[in-house]
């Protein structure tokens, strides 16, 4: 006989959060690498402390930094990640980057094709320095990327704010300005809101309206 946990895991859809973080030298500077770890693996938890029967939050991220991009955590359901600390050197091969998420995305076999609409997070301190253009537009025209809901953050006086609004191109999102580890943190508290609040709701297709980055964030619990 069918139980009501082997119901869920067969109805239940991923919906996928993926993180591109830039682990380039500059992010040492200020402790900003140790502050964005934690910030992630918070929101790790906070995830994996959310259930519902409609979704199951699936993570998965990619460093760029050192003259390549990699995969640093694959897809897979938020109650398997083990977070291993990111580290940081080199440079910020923002492309590379963008290119391998476009190709994760269009793969089936990588992502399911029943997975909700993707939550994509980019933070970056600084500027790509190697050809972004065409691996970002390459990106926004995919049909799962396009679909996406998109957060960015910049932090610091460095980071190309610029780039960053046309990695939101088309969506009412703004980039988020971090001047210090406290603006990291809140920018993570509100992305981990959007995505249990779309966990929770009748249709997790949907981005429901919430209230801006602001100091009463600081209260909130997930």
């Amino acid at each position: 006989m069918a139980t009501l946990k082997d119901f869920v895991t067969q109805e239940s859809r991923p919906l996928p959060v993926i993180l591109l973080a830039d682990t380039s030298g500059s992010m040492t500077a200020n402790g900003k690498i140790q502050i964005l770890n934690d910030s992630v693996r918070d929101m790790l938890s906070s995830f994996q402390k959310t259930e519902d029967l409609r979704s199951v939050i699936y993570f998965l991220s990619i460093t760029f930094g050192d003259g390549h991009a990699s995969l640093h955590t694959s897809f897979r359901p938020v109650n398997e990640v083990n977070w291993q600390p990111m580290p940081a050197s080199g440079d910020t091969p923002m492309g590379k980057a963008f290119s391998l998420l476009t190709e994760i995305l269009e793969s089936k076999d990588e992502i399911p094709s029943r997975s909700y609409r993707p939550a994509i997070i980019l933070v970056s301190d600084g500027q790509p320095n190697d050809s972004w253009e065409q691996p970002l537009q390459a990106l926004l025209n995919s049909p799962r990327a396009g679909k996406a809901f998109r957060f960015a953050m910049g932090i610091g006086e460095d980071a190309d704010l610029g780039m960053l609004n046309r990695f939101l191109s088309g969506s009412d999102q703004r980039v988020f300005s971090a001047s210090d580890s406290r603006d990291i943190q809140k920018f993570f508290r509100y992305v981990t809101m959007s995505v249990t609040t779309r966990s929770r709701s009748q249709n997790p297709n949907v981005m429901l309206t919430l209230p801006p980055m602001a100091d009463d964030l600081d209260d909130l619990e997930f």
